[in-house]
């Protein structure tokens, strides 16, 4: 595909619509869930770090883009097609958090009080999944067309954010589980897409 001087792989406009398109349904989804979760009382956390997170996951698929385009990065099968394996289970893996929480997925980090906490699905083993995805999914998605600088920066970019959000969300938990809770791993946490926090427990549950 040509875009006047440089040319972009239909493969990777394919891909990277795709994953756009994704997106798009899920930010939708997460408008509708918002709405489900303040007529309920919810409360939101964590709204200033949102706008990053929203800018770094549309730089990861323009840069992607622009690197192969500006570059030439060619499709390297030993690198390509094992990255894309991993694009799929993590879009699958993202599936099974959003049917985990239900109405209470979300991207961003908002608390209903008095909703039990949620521990299927991937919940049962993990408290963050998505942002376990979220990190294999901006190594994944670039080294597809083997753009490695922008799968780099992307993943030094957005760590520091993951590391708020997880702080965030910890934050909400940890007066519910109470300071005997503090040095072990809880069998949940509110989690955001970027996870939903949402599944929490009432903010008089004293325990996890």
């Amino acid at each position: 595909m040509s875009l006047g001087w440089v040319t972009i792989p239909a493969s990777l406009f394919i891909l990277v619509t795709a994953v756009a398109v994704v997106r798009l349904v899920e930010v939708t989804t997460a408008r509708h869930n918002a709405r489900w979760a303040i007529d309920r009382g919810g409360v939101e956390y964590g709204q200033r770090h949102y706008p990053v997170m929203i800018t770094l996951h549309v730089c990861l698929l323009v840069g992607t883009v622009a690197e192969v385009a500006l570059t030439g990065r060619a499709f390297v099968p030993l690198i390509g097609w094992p990255a894309l394996a991993v694009l799929i289970l993590v879009q699958v893996g993202r599936a099974w958090c959003m049917r985990a929480l239900g109405p209470r997925w979300n991207t961003r980090v908002i608390v209903v009080p008095g909703l039990p906490l949620v521990t299927t699905g991937p919940y049962r083993w993990m408290r963050h999944p998505n942002y376990l995805i979220v990190l294999f999914e901006g190594i994944a998605l670039p080294l597809v067309h083997t753009a490695w600088i922008t799968a780099m920066l992307f993943t030094i970019a957005n760590t520091p954010w993951l590391v708020v959000r997880v702080r965030t969300e910890n934050a909400v938990l940890w007066p519910e589980v109470g300071p005997a809770a503090r040095g072990r791993s809880p069998s949940c946490s509110p989690t955001s897409t970027e996870p939903c926090c949402t599944r929490c427990a009432s903010p008089t549950r004293t325990s996890s």
